[in-house]
């Protein structure tokens, strides 16, 4: 069997979730959906893992978090101890209450910007990376399902029929 990509186009998202809904409950794998906008349900209706960001954006807060107060007790105990308020530097924990601020900040920056680096990498959003989207009008107003399918003609024709029936205004194929 030939693989065939099959692009189903839409002009409004409940015909989409609709649509991607019937194709699930065949069993009907779906590769991709292009849509301008965050649709509400659109992970639940394609079976979507929960993301896992969350533990991306707490490991790099820990490492941010280790990486200030090395910093901090590195810059101001170790090496150029300051005397503040006529209280010198000599322990981290005497003086740990001023360096809150500080830990706090580099904690947040590091989650944060760890988080959305990887986030760009995981979507192949950095510059450099080749446009996966095959549809310009799906940045716009329209939404697209991408099905690559090893089905016979019948089931083929099956495809057809369940975007046909829930408002698919166009049906591509590719190989």
């Amino acid at each position: 069997m030939i693989q065939k990509t099959i692009y189903g186009m839409f002009n409004d998202e409940e015909e989409l979730l609709h649509s991607i809904k019937e194709l699930r409950s065949k069993d009907i794998r779906i590769k991709e959906v292009y849509a301008p906008f965050p649709i509400h349900g659109l992970d639940h209706a394609l079976g979507l893992k929960e993301s896992r960001l969350g533990i991306v954006s707490f490991l790099c807060g820990v490492t941010g978090l280790a990486l200030a107060i090395w910093m901090t007790y590195y810059m101001l105990i170790l090496d150029w101890p300051v005397n503040i308020g006529g209280k010198p530097n000599f322990s981290f924990a005497e003086n740990s209450p001023s360096f809150i601020p500080v830990i706090f900040e580099l904690t947040v920056f590091c989650a944060a910007h760890g988080m959305v680096i990887i986030f760009l990498l995981r979507s192949k959003l950095v510059p450099g990376f080749k446009r996966k989207n095959p549809f310009p009008e799906t940045t716009n107003d329209k939404f697209a399902i991408e099905i690559e399918t090893n089905e016979s003609p019948e089931g083929i024709n099956n495809i057809h029929h369940i975007l046909n029936k829930n408002g698919a205004y166009e049906i591509r194929e590719a190989y």
